[in-house]
């Protein structure tokens, strides 16, 4: 019997160490035949937000196209036409999970922190940048950058990612919602809210390097208009028609789960314990 993995959001790491999977590469296909160019799910707490962005990542990836192809083995999306986009994008993956603070001060020197942390990642596009843009690299990276100018830095990263590659990019944010929740509650929601409608919507919107973005959150912030200039987003709740399987687990996926582990006859108590979403 394979090991459950407790916690694990990292598909590479899930698939190699060969750990119980539930098949959610359709959700890749669906992804891809969706018409709108910016999607947010909303789901709640543990339902695979995070797990089906790292998908989506090693699926797209160019950097290392070869290498991931070989986690989709077996799985549903190699079998499909939309197999053909695997590792045709240069990606960006921007979790923000991270980013709550107290006061807004202290969230300015996260927000800092956290892009120079992330831009890091990204080092190797460095030694190719022309000198204006290396400067501006590098003050990301070496902490320097002022608000102003991280509002639109995502933006500047598909650019010159799109320069390399010759690509559009794929922009993924998980939990975009973070941030701004922890604003509301520590009462600094405005500057918040000025800061990352700029960092949303300057990379997601009129971006003429982006292929496609998604976002991920547990809630849809709506006021004061986070969104209200990102007229090319649709967003997909629990209450959508579309990817109702894509996220959490059916009954038909607890069922065969329970016959794999030969506890089939568990599932009253597994009905039992489920409380349901309000």
């Amino acid at each position: 019997m394979k090991r459950l993995a407790i916690g694990l959001s990292d598909f590479k790491h899930l698939i190699e160490d060969d750990f119980y999977y539930f098949d959610k590469t359709s959700f890749i296909e669906e992804i891809i035949k969706d018409g709108s160019q910016v999607k947010l799910f909303t789901r709640p707490r543990r339902f695979g937000k995070t797990l089906n962005m790292s998908m989506l990542k090693y699926f797209f990836d160019i950097k290392e196209a070869e290498e991931n192809r070989k986690l989709f083995k077996g799985l549903y999306i190699e079998k499909t036409e939309s197999f053909k986009e695997q590792g045709q994008y240069p990606v960006i993956f921007l979790s923000l999970k991270d980013l709550k603070a107290t006061t807004w001060e202290e969230m300015e020197e996260k927000i800092i922190a956290t892009l120079s942390d992330f831009f890091s990642e990204h080092y190797y596009l460095l030694k190719e940048l022309n000198e204006s843009d290396y400067e501006k690299f590098k003050m990301v990276l070496n902490e320097e950058a002022n608000l102003s100018n991280l509002g639109r830095m995502l933006k500047f990263l598909t650019k010159i990612l799109y320069e390399k590659y010759n690509k559009k990019v794929i922009v993924l944010i998980d939990e975009y919602d973070a941030p701004l929740v922890s604003a509301y509650h520590n009462e600094y929601y405005e500057k918040a809210k000025d800061f990352f409608k700029t960092f949303y919507s300057s990379v997601l919107k009129d971006n003429v390097y982006l292929q496609m973005g998604v976002m991920t959150g547990i809630i849809r912030v709506i006021k004061a208009g986070i969104f209200s200039d990102l007229n090319n987003l649709r967003t997909y709740t629990i209450l959508s028609d579309k990817y109702t399987d894509s996220y959490g687990l059916t009954e038909e996926e607890v069922i065969k789960s329970l016959k794999d582990y030969e506890i089939e006859y568990e599932i009253s108590n597994v009905k039992d314990w489920y409380d349901g979403y309000r």
